[in-house]
C-alpha cells in the first residue's frame, strides 16, 4: 500500500511538471509570435524620416492647414518616424529633389513638371490629385484693348515656364491661330512677372494665385483665364521605390490629405482663418479665391485626360522629346 502511494505521488509530480512545462513552451511561443509581429510592424518601412514639399502658393488651402495643426508631424510621430518640410516650391526643382531622394513626398506639384521628369526617365509616380483650379490661372496686361490673341502677337509675355500657366498661353493663343513663336515668351517667377509687369518692361504677365488678385484689385486688364483652355491640375507624386520599401508611411500621407479635406469641410471658417493668416490676406479675399479652386484628391478620367493634353503641349513645345504613357504614371500599388 505504501508503495502504491509512492508510485501515485511520483506520477502526480510528473503529471505536473509536464503541464508546468505545457505552460512555459506555449508562453514562449506567444512571446516569440508577439514579439515577430512587433519585428514585421517594424519592418513595414525602412525610412525613419520622410520630408514633405510646402507649397503654399497660388492658394493651396490644405497645405496650409495641415501645417497649422501638425497633421503630418503627428501622424508619422505616432509611427516612430521623424517627419520635416522642404520649401522648394520650382516644379524642376521638387522633382530633382525626389530623384535624389532629398525628398519623399510632393504635396502640389504640377503636372507638367512630373511630365518631364517622367520624359527624362526619373522614377516618379502620381498619388492623388492634388487640386483642379483652372479660373485661379490669368493672363494680364496694362492694355485694356488687348483683348484677343491677335492682340498679342510680337508682345512680351512673362511667366513661368513648363508650368500650367505656360499652357494656358499656348491653348489661348490657339484659339486665335497663333502659337508661342508668335509672341517674346520671358520665363520668370510669378512674383517677378507680376513685377515687370508693373514696372512696365513686359506686356504681359501670366499670374495666380494672391499676385493675379492683387494685380485685378489694382485695376490691371485680365485678357483671360484658364477656364475652357485647362484644366490647372497638380499632383502629389513619390516614387514607385519609396513606396515599395515604405508603403505605410504613403498611405499614412494619403490618409492625412483625406483627412485635412474633411476637416476643412467640417471647419470652413477657422480653415479660411488659418489660410488668411498664413498668406496676409483678408479672410474676405482668401474666401473669394478659394470658390475657384477644386481639392478632391481622386484621379478621374477626365483628370487623366487633362494630363495627357498637357503631354501634347509639352511635347510640342520641345519641352519634351519621349512621348509619356499618363496612366504608366499613377502608382503601382
Amino acid at each position: 500500500m505504501k508503495k502504491n502511494k509512492t508510485i501515485i505521488k511520483r506520477l502526480t509530480a510528473a503529471l505536473l511538471c509536464g503541464s508546468l512545462l505545457a505552460l512555459s513552451l506555449a508562453g514562449c511561443g506567444k512571446s516569440a509570435a508577439i514579439s515577430s509581429a512587433a519585428q514585421s510592424s517594424a519592418a513595414s518601412h525602412s525610412a525613419d524620416k520622410v520630408v514633405i514639399t510646402y507649397v503654399q502658393s497660388p492658394l493651396n488651402v490644405p497645405t496650409i492647414v495641415e501645417k497649422a495643426r501638425s497633421s503630418f508631424e503627428t501622424a508619422y510621430k505616432a509611427k516612430g518616424v521623424g517627419m520635416e518640410y522642404s520649401n522648394l516650391t520650382s516644379g524642376a526643382d521638387q522633382t530633382a529633389a525626389l530623384a535624389s531622394g532629398k525628398i519623399q513626398l510632393l504635396n502640389n506639384v504640377g503636372g507638367a513638371s512630373v511630365i518631364i521628369s517622367a520624359a527624362g526617365g526619373a522614377d516618379i509616380k502620381i498619388l492623388s490629385m492634388y487640386c483642379r483650379a483652372p479660373k485661379a490661372f490669368m493672363l494680364f496686361s496694362k492694355n485694356a484693348a488687348v483683348k484677343s490673341p491677335a492682340d498679342l502677337k510680337g508682345k512680351t509675355i512673362a511667366g513661368p515656364k513648363g508650368t500650367t500657366l505656360h499652357e494656358m498661353l499656348a491653348a489661348y493663343l490657339k484659339t486665335g491661330g497663333l502659337t508661342l513663336k508668335d509672341v517674346h515668351f520671358v520665363s520668370m517667377s510669378i512674383p517677378n512677372a507680376r513685377a515687370a509687369l508693373e514696372g512696365g518692361s513686359v506686356d504681359a504677365a501670366l499670374l495666380a494665385g494672391p499676385n493675379a488678385y492683387n494685380c485685378q484689385k489694382k485695376g490691371f486688364h485680365m485678357v483671360t483665364n484658364g477656364d475652357g483652355l485647362i484644366t490647372g491640375t497638380s499632383v502629389t507624386a513619390t516614387t514607385q521605390k519609396f513606396y515599395n520599401e515604405n508603403k505605410d508611411l504613403v498611405n499614412t500621407f494619403l490618409q492625412v490629405q483625406k483627412g485635412t479635406l474633411q476637416y476643412i469641410s467640417k471647419n470652413y471658417e477657422n480653415s479660411m482663418k488659418m489660410t488668411a493668416k498664413a498668406t496676409d490676406l483678408d479672410i474676405g479675399a482668401v474666401k473669394e479665391m478659394y470658390k475657384l479652386y477644386d481639392f478632391d484628391s481622386t484621379i478621374s478620367d477626365t483628370d487623366i485626360a487633362s494630363l495627357q493634353s498637357t503631354e501634347a503641349f509639352l511635347k510640342e513645345a520641345g519641352m519634351i522629346s519621349k512621348s509619356v504613357d499618363i496612366k504608366s504614371l499613377l502608382l503601382k500599388r
